[in-house]
């Protein structure tokens, strides 16, 4: 079975839910960027965040209401204005099969369209009128930004692993946490914050390892624009090494058993069986 088979096997047991994310339906601007934004957030997503979450608030007999439903939502949203403004950074063509806005348009009203899906993001989570859910949520913005500001920064040289791990912590798993903290904030869980969100950080540090692992053994394209990651870190250098590499597997390999060992305290059932799949997954062979 391949990855997006046993992918889509997990998705499934939370599908009825997941199906119920509209990011398109309150794109109120005007054509020809109206039709092309929502052809943009109307593509294939595996939408891990939302997926992860509702995972977690199943496996611990939580209900799923119209405002988690809102709430992951404006997850999503934020998720596809930072790779909207990621394209423009990197002069990107095309994602997900279908062609970017700056290619389409122009940088400028891409990185404009990426602001207003944050807009919209920001206004779903005022109307769930919870104070310490906004705060949260501004904050999550602050540090995606922050990691991004230290990425262009630091191009071209080569960080400490733990000025990696920090970066990848801002830029990749403050939204994992923020989609789950979030979702235990609605739910009334905040008793149990501390350790959701170690899962879903240690979660989303591992996603963003797995990631520029695989980018290394493939395309390489973060060695060519100067952003240097974990294998490059290990190799001291360009020239990527199998001792690096193993290094990085071993590396990933530890977050998530960070993130498993979070679940040994929810009770067994199905939801809890597919976040350890999940977790599963992501290792690199």
């Amino acid at each position: 079975m391949t990855f997006t088979e046993k992918y889509s096997k997990i998705l499934d047991i939370v599908k009825p839910d997941i199906d119920k994310i509209n990011l398109i339906e309150e794109i109120y601007i005007q054509e020809p960027l109206k039709s092309k934004l929502s052809n943009i957030l109307g593509a294939p997503s595996k939408h891990i965040r939302a997926l992860v979450s509702f995972l977690y608030l199943r496996a611990i007999n939580s209900d799923i209401d119209e405002k988690q439903i809102k709430y992951q939502t404006a997850i999503e949203l934020v998720h596809n204005a930072s790779l909207i403004h990621d394209d423009v950074i990197d002069k990107s063509f095309e994602r997900r099969g279908v062609k970017t806005l700056n290619f389409e348009f122009d940088s400028k009203l891409a990185v404009i369209a990426g602001d207003y899906l944050l807009s919209i993001a920001m206004q779903k989570v005022l109307d769930l009128n919870i104070p310490e859910l906004s705060k949260l949520f501004c904050k999550t913005l602050e540090e995606m930004t922050k990691g991004e500001i230290s990425q262009y920064y630091n191009k071209n040289r080569i960080p400490t692993i733990e000025k990696y791990i920090t970066k990848s912590e801002q830029k990749t798993a403050k939204l994992f946490e923020t989609a789950l903290a979030g979702a235990m904030i609605i739910s009334c869980h905040s008793d149990a914050l501390s350790s959701n969100k170690t899962f879903a950080k240690n979660f989303g540090i591992a996603f963003q390892i797995r990631d520029d692992l695989i980018n290394c053994k493939t395309t390489k394209s973060d060695i060519k624009e100067g952003i240097y990651t974990a294998p490059v870190i290990y190799s001291g250098g360009v020239n990527i090494t199998d001792d690096a590499i193993e290094k990085t597997k071993s590396l990933l390999n530890n977050y998530l058993e960070k993130a498993q060992n979070v679940l040994k305290d929810i009770e067994d059932n199905k939801y809890r069986v597919a976040l350890i799949e999940l977790l599963g997954l992501l290792k690199y062979e």
